[in-house]
């Protein structure tokens, strides 16, 4: 890892400008990671010109916004991607026009891309990385409040504030280094765990619809009309995701989630079944216990359901 780092921190000391991307429908982790890597940089290097880009995420505004630039911007840049498995889903696509891409990701590297890449899967987020990347460097690059905050907001939302597996002795004395930086620890969690009164209603139908089998596996589907009635967007589900890791009798689940085309996408979670494999057989991929794939109608969606079914079934008995 030290010489992939040392390449890594290299590139960034060659280039006067830097821009930073992260993943399409970004969650708290894409946006924190990219925000916090961009205000190290900012504060460590104050005479180079560094961008985040993607699109605008008004919900995510609390953590970091993106800036809009223009294509010449991507002359001799030095672009660096973050908390994004492949390049298809890497957003704002002139991620090809610098002169140097980077990968920094903590997915399973399925998919390489850049000319350098550091990934980590076993690390619970790309903040956590990324502030293993700042204390590496340490003597030579600061941390502000600002960056301890996004790094903290994304390493509890990849943690589901600490509830998940991924979670490790490293990652608490990580976040505990980001709240001794300035990071509110409290407030952060508090606006993490926000929720809009039409996505508690939401919420309120997944755990009325949601349908449990035998072994533990469980899904429920969202329609367009349904997210219609509830006044949401397909991106607006995305709070809905672990509420049925809360349910006991629950051991792994899928949220199948229309798209505007009619095809559905699928958030498929677990707490024991390894499910990246089944994601992966559908148009997706991501961790053991957190993955995302697509059906294209109602028959792939009844097969998703049969195979997450044998998968807890088979985990269960075995």
């Amino acid at each position: 890892m030290a010489d992939q780092l040392a390449a890594i921190f290299a590139q960034i000391k060659k280039y006067n400008k830097i821009i930073i991307h992260r993943h399409q429908r970004p969650d708290p982790d894409a946006i924190g990671s990219q925000v916090g890597l961009a205000e190290i940089l900012k504060a460590s290097f104050p005479y180079k010109q560094i961008y985040v880009v993607g699109k605008h995420i008004p919900g995510f505004d609390w953590i970091g916004t993106m800036d809009e630039i223009d294509n010449d911007i991507f002359d001799d840049a030095l672009v660096i991607v973050t908390d994004t498995a492949n390049a298809p889903r890497i957003d704002d696509r002139r991620f090809n026009n610098g002169d140097e891409l980077i990968k920094i990701d903590h997915h399973p590297n399925d998919e390489p891309f850049g000319d350098l890449m550091w990934v980590e899967p076993d690390a619970s987020s790309c903040s956590e990385m990324i502030y293993a990347f700042y204390q590496h460097f340490a003597k030579e690059l600061k941390l502000p409040k600002k960056a301890a905050s996004a790094l903290y907001a994304g390493i509890i939302g990849d943690t589901g504030r600490f509830l998940y597996p991924a979670t490790t002795p490293r990652t608490m004395l990580v976040a505990g280094a980001l709240m001794a930086a300035g990071a509110d620890a409290a407030a952060i969690s508090r606006r993490e765990n926000e929720i809009t009164l039409p996505l508690a209603r939401l919420s309120a139908y997944v755990y009325e619809h949601l349908t449990i089998l035998d072994h533990g596996a469980a899904y429920v589907v969202l329609t367009n009309e349904l997210l219609d009635k509830f006044g949401l967007t397909e991106a607006g589900t995305s709070a809905v995701v672990s509420l049925p890791g809360r349910i006991k009798d629950v051991s792994a689940w899928a949220i199948f989630v229309e798209q505007a085309d009619s095809h559905y996408r699928i958030r498929l979670r677990s707490k024991g079944p390894a499910i990246n494999g089944l994601a992966k057989q559908h148009d997706g991929g991501g961790h053991e216990l957190a993955s995302g794939a697509k059906a294209k109608d109602q028959e792939e969606i009844k097969q998703v359901i049969s195979e997450l079914d044998q998968l807890t079934t088979d985990y269960a008995t075995k």
